[in-house]
């Protein structure tokens, strides 16, 4: 496959609180150093991206020493913490923001999703702006007009086509502008997180269209998210970001897997940290272990699954409600929810606070899950945490392991939904046959 975008010692640097420079000084000593050809002095100052703390430089690197390549039909996944720098690389990518150093070259046309509303003009009517993004694109009017009713059909939005998009809901500009990139001609497709605006039936929709682009039409996707489960199903690649830089490129098993713990970190032991100040409550780690009491991430069908939870509270908290939800690639599969099962949690003190959840005998097939946690208020209309996907682990029975011998058995449990309840067929004439995966579990 042919390279579309390469990138070497690409480095972006802001100065805070100001635009440009922000002194006469500072601008006479950078057209003094291009002058003579030096380089420009306020490289050679400002700190990592590092927001969790106070640094002492005006200058940060929101992107410093990034490089990797993408080829043809490649699907990457960028991932890292809240303020690591994705949504900068994107625009820089996009050709909305310049690098500050380091080289860019990209071949092909660009359709990019970054916000809600990017590159759509308020006053203009949903029709117009999918012209006008395609003539951007350069396409002619007709090539606009074939791709046309596919674009409004996708979106959902033909009762409002003629509508200013001013008057759009924040889903409904999401979905048009996702539509609009994903079907009209361009060889790279980059979409930012923005997809968490819109409902989940949209969203499975826009990963199903996203790897058709890629398997099906041989375009390539660049796309950031937070939810692990969509990264794994799509992406073939990976790229993780830490403070501004590259912690892993590659696989995208290998970057998760460094994404959830660091290098260090025991197994089935996930940590994490404060990032979003407005929460009052953030999970210092997670501990994963089985009925043995050993910490692991691999886990057999039918094992118990035990969580145990380091939170920390900035105030005493009233009988909250937290929620913690084993999740795959098809979604959330099973919660445990004190807003739903009628048990109490008892009061938070400010500073640490631990507690736990066992899911008994879960009866799970052979894929790899993930956390999601959050909690609410007693009344459950305040979010004390947003819900976050931190942790995973796998499955590792084989489906032979059960006494399935069925061909394509291990193919199909990978990508079916968990988990298997206990069933029955009635097959007529009092053909009845049952099953239960965990019957065929050696304890």
């Amino acid at each position: 496959m042919s390279t579309v975008i390469k990138i070497e010692n690409l480095g972006k640097q802001y100065r805070l609180g100001q635009i440009g420079t922000g002194t006469v000084s500072h601008d006479l000593n950078r057209w003094w150093a291009k002058i003579r050809g030096k380089e420009d002095p306020f490289l050679k100052i400002g700190e990592a991206n590092d927001r969790t703390t106070k640094g002492n430089s005006e200058y940060v690197w929101a992107l410093k020493n990034i490089d990797f390549t993408v080829n043809q039909g490649d699907v990457l996944g960028i991932i890292g913490r809240n303020g690591a720098g994705k949504s900068t690389l994107l625009k820089i990518l996009s050709r909305t923001t310049l690098p500050t150093i380091g080289s860019l070259k990209v071949k092909g046309r660009i359709a990019s999703l970054l916000e809600v509303g990017t590159g759509f003009h308020p006053e203009l009517s949903g029709r117009d702006n999918i012209f006008q993004n395609g003539a951007l694109l350069g396409m002619t009017k007709k090539e606009i007009t074939k791709k046309f009713d596919e674009i409004v059909d996708f979106s959902g939005v033909e009762r409002y086509i003629d509508t200013p998009v001013k008057r759009y809901s924040s889903g409904m500009y999401v979905r048009l502008a996702f539509a609009v990139a994903a079907h009209l001609e361009s060889e790279i497709l980059i979409v930012d997180e923005v997809l968490a605006v819109g409902d989940a039936e949209f969203q499975k929709k826009c990963l199903g269209k996203m790897k058709d682009v890629s398997n099906k039409e041989g375009r390539t996707v660049l796309f950031v998210s937070h939810n692990m489960g969509a990264i794994k199903n799509l992406c073939t690649k990976g790229l993780l970001l830490e403070n501004g830089e590259t912690k892993i490129y590659g696989e995208i098993d290998d970057v998760i897997n460094q994404y959830f713990k660091k290098s260090d970190a025991a197994e089935g032991y996930f940590t994490s940290a404060k990032l979003d100040k407005s929460e009052v409550v953030f999970i210092r780690s997670i501990r994963l272990s089985n009925q043995t009491g050993r910490a692991t991430e691999i886990f057999n069908t039918g094992d118990d699954l035990i969580v145990d939870l380091e939170l920390e509270s900035d105030e005493d908290i009233s009988k909250p409600n937290i929620a913690v939800g084993i999740k795959s690639k098809n979604g959330f599969i099973t919660i445990g929810n004190t807003m739903l099962d009628g048990n109490q949690m008892p009061d938070l003190k400010k500073g640490l606070n631990k507690l736990s959840i066992t899911f008994r005998s879960i009866p799970l097939l052979p894929q790899e899950y993930f956390l999601g946690i959050g909690m609410r208020s007693y009344d459950c209309k305040t979010f004390l945490m947003t819900t976050k996907e931190i942790g995973y682990f796998n499955i590792s029975t084989r489906m032979v392991d059960l006494g399935i011998t069925k061909p394509m058995a291990e193919e199909i449990a990978m990508d079916s939904v968990s988990p298997f309840i206990p069933y029955e067929w009635d097959f007529g004439n009092g053909n009845i046959q049952s099953f239960n995966i965990l019957n065929n579990v050696i304890k």
